[in-house]
């Protein structure tokens, strides 16, 4: 072990985190499970502490709660493959980005979808240390989200989540997007130095 700058310790020789090892998109998620809206504020609090361009935060969600009526909106709008197994979740979270400055067509951030991006994926790291997990997608109908929640012109309705606790047959589902295989890091990398 050897003490970093910040008088943290860490492993000399790097290893994923347990996070990362284990991260995957359930297609099934435990019926039985309530987010409550503690655990809901805790997350949208995660969300909201990402780094974002010139702290311009450009993220805004919509959570719906299964068995209440955003939840039901929301559900409304999704398209046939989503429906078969997002519904099941605890939560459904649109993932909206501010696009635009209002009235204007002007740019609000040239990084809102990098930014809320990294809203999600602070949300996504906490629902994991929560036991929950988040499977992220985009098969709903846009428009129809944006005209139900009544989103203004300069904001767009990018991505949702379900989020909730797999099943234990959840890890051995398979499904489009679910995939567990990853490029190895030297697939990725296109340079680097020594």
């Amino acid at each position: 072990m050897i003490a970093t700058r910040l008088g943290r310790f860490v492993t000399t020789s790097p290893a994923l985190t347990s996070f990362a090892a284990r991260r995957f998109s359930p297609l099934q998620f435990d019926p039985e499970h309530v987010a409550s809206n503690d655990e809901v504020d805790v997350l949208l609090e995660a969300a909201g502490r990402a780094p974002s361009a010139g702290n311009s935060q450009p993220w805004a969600f919509i959570v719906g709660k299964r068995g209440d009526g955003v939840h039901a909106k929301l559900v409304r709008h999704l398209s046939r493959s989503s429906s078969a197994w997002a519904p099941g979740a605890s939560m459904l979270v649109a993932n909206l980005s501010q696009r635009f400055v209002e009235d204007t067509e002007m740019d609000y951030s040239e990084f809102a979808h990098y930014d809320l991006g990294q809203a999600v994926a602070h949300l996504t790291f906490q629902a994991h240390a929560m036991g929950m997990s988040v499977h992220q997608f985009r098969a709903f109908d846009q428009d129809a989200v944006a005209r139900e929640f009544s989103v203004p012109s300069h904001w767009e309705v990018t991505t949702m989540a379900a989020i909730g606790v797999p099943t234990a047959e959840a890890w051995s589902m398979t499904g489009a997007g679910t995939s567990r295989e990853r490029r190895s890091p030297t697939q990725i990398t296109w340079a680097r130095g020594s």
